[in-house]
């Protein structure tokens, strides 16, 4: 076989083996749902003064959404607290611009008041480590760093010696929604979801299978507690601008978590459009 055969063959097969690569990459993106994603990349290209926050144009996966029945849905609050969201607490450093580009401060507390206007159930998942939480043996990057820096600590699980206006305690602001006798304080998670408090039960008991969830911090806390409720069976819509992320080497929080919640949650809404929502 001539050289100049042996060439034209390999650019044929070469020809095919790119066209099977891209008849592949097709049947699994359709296979999955996301074919649309394919060509949604080169919009994105022109609309180069788009916020990377905003809403895609063109979603890839059906948007089911979620209507609130108020038989059957809570408010939960996840991290309300100092060291998330106070100038003097541990990450603000990270999470300012966010917080302040999102309005996550204010926004909680409207959705703190909204609630409480319909009489919403309104479940708080709060974070604290004790000294006995101290002696773990070994832990991952985002719990090393919580641990290192004393964020949330409480001096135990019995007293509430300095724990007021402490990295740990809630932002003043809410507490009057917080403590008015009628809001469900749960058990303390540990790293990031709801496996290790009972916020689930609180719910359960309450005949409660929706929730809008709220709070601290985006890709940590909300995100890990949107994936234990879905897999638990509940509805669950987060409000996207009632939680902040931060911005550190290793990426952006925020932008990260956007990603999954517009994959995994049931529905995506600002604070404004849930109030509305909500009914006041």
């Amino acid at each position: 076989m001539s050289e100049q055969i042996i060439n034209e063959q390999e650019t044929i097969d070469t020809t095919r083996r790119s066209v099977a690569k891209i008849a592949m990459s097709a049947g699994v993106l359709g296979a999955m749902g996301l074919g649309s994603l394919a060509h949604a990349a080169p919009k994105a290209s022109k609309t180069v003064t788009k916020s990377p926050y905003a809403e895609p144009d063109e979603y890839g996966l059906e948007r089911p959404g979620m209507k609130i029945d108020p038989k059957r849905v809570a408010l939960v609050v996840v991290d309300p607290q100092n060291d998330f969201l106070s100038p003097n607490g541990v990450m603000w450093g990270v999470l300012k611009d966010s917080i302040i580009e999102n309005n996550t401060v204010e926004n909680i507390e409207s959705l703190f008041k909204a609630a409480k206007k319909v009489d919403m159930p309104v479940i708080v998942s709060p974070h604290y480590y004790y000294p006995t939480d101290h002696q773990w043996e070994f832990m991952a990057p985002g719990e090393n760093f919580m641990h290192k820096t004393n964020m949330f600590a409480r001096k135990s699980a019995y007293s509430m010696d300095g724990f007021e206006g402490s990295g740990a305690d809630f932002v003043e602001r809410y507490k009057p929604y917080i403590f008015d006798g009628k809001t469900t304080i749960c058990s303390p998670h540990k790293i990031f979801g709801p496996e290790t408090s009972d916020v689930v039960l609180q719910l359960r008991k309450r005949k409660i299978d929706q929730v809008i969830l709220a709070g601290m911090a985006a890709n940590l806390c909300i995100e890990s507690h949107l994936r234990e409720l879905v897999e638990q069976g509940f509805e669950v819509t987060v409000v996207k601008d009632a939680t902040a992320g931060p911005r550190i080497p290793e990426g952006d929080g925020y932008l990260a978590a956007l990603v999954n919640f517009r994959l995994i949650a049931n529905d995506l809404w600002t604070t404004k459009e849930t109030v509305k929502k909500m009914g006041v």
